[in-house]
């Protein structure tokens, strides 16, 4: 089938087809015309991909993992390592959701006179100060790291 054809069937652009390509994630078995020409086999890979991408891997994690053959991979020592990772995410936001849902309806006059509210303050600027050590943020930068931005003129 041709590049539109699993775009159509997939929802994944052609351009990120293309990128997955370049990546070695999939692979096309020929051309007609100008358009790429992919196995059925694509559609399930596709999957693979989405449910990576879905977990938290990276495009490289997961080109090492599917390999170049039709069968891939999975490093169970890998999944294991990111559901532990995602367990520890999921406790995280599920604090984070108690403490604001409490937050809500807390009957402090203020939230700031909410002893729930300033401890989930606490922590909230104790991890930002523990992104920042292990750099993952630029000091001062409220929303991560500084990418190239360009300075208004």
């Amino acid at each position: 089938m041709d590049i539109a054809e699993v775009a159509r069937r997939s929802g994944v652009p052609a351009s990120a087809l293309r990128h997955y390509e370049r990546k070695g994630l999939i692979r096309s078995v020929g051309r007609a015309g100008l358009r790429r020409v992919f196995p059925e086999l694509v559609l399930e890979r596709l999957e693979l991909i989405a449910l990576g991408q879905a977990a938290g891997f990276s495009l490289d994690e997961m080109a090492a993992m599917l390999g170049d053959t039709d069968t891939p991979h999975i490093d169970r020592d890998l999944l294991a390592a990111k559901a532990l990772s995602l367990e520890s995410t999921i406790k995280r936001l599920q604090a984070l959701h108690d403490g604001l849902a409490h937050a809500a309806v807390c009957r402090a006059p203020h939230h700031l006179e909410c002893p729930s509210f300033r401890r989930l303050m606490g922590w909230a600027g104790k991890h930002q100060r523990e992104r920042q050590q292990k750099g993952r943020l630029t000091p001062g930068a409220p929303n991560g790291p500084r990418r190239n931005r360009r300075s208004p003129d």
